[in-house]
């Protein structure tokens, strides 16, 4: 059970990241014309929310591997 500390915190880590930023976004290129020798895109901003309740869930589950691992290391 000692090995669970390592992955814990890495959960923790990932699930206060996700409810400090709580989404990322994106840019896209996209063909408009086409015609010829003449080609226009345009580049278009994607953003991806994440819902805080996903930050919580992952970071509640980091946080109970890792005193697991912890309490199990004493042990």
């Amino acid at each position: 059970m000692k090995n669970l500390t390592l992955p814990g915190a890495i959960l923790l880590i990932i699930g206060v990241v996700l409810l400090v930023y709580q989404g990322f976004s994106f840019t896209q290129r996209e063909k408009v014309l086409d015609v010829g020798p003449i080609h226009a895109t345009a580049e278009t901003e994607k953003t991806v929310p994440i819902p805080p309740f996903v930050g919580w869930v992952v970071s509640a589950a980091g946080a109970v591997l890792l005193v697991k691992g912890l309490n199990s290391s004493k042990a």
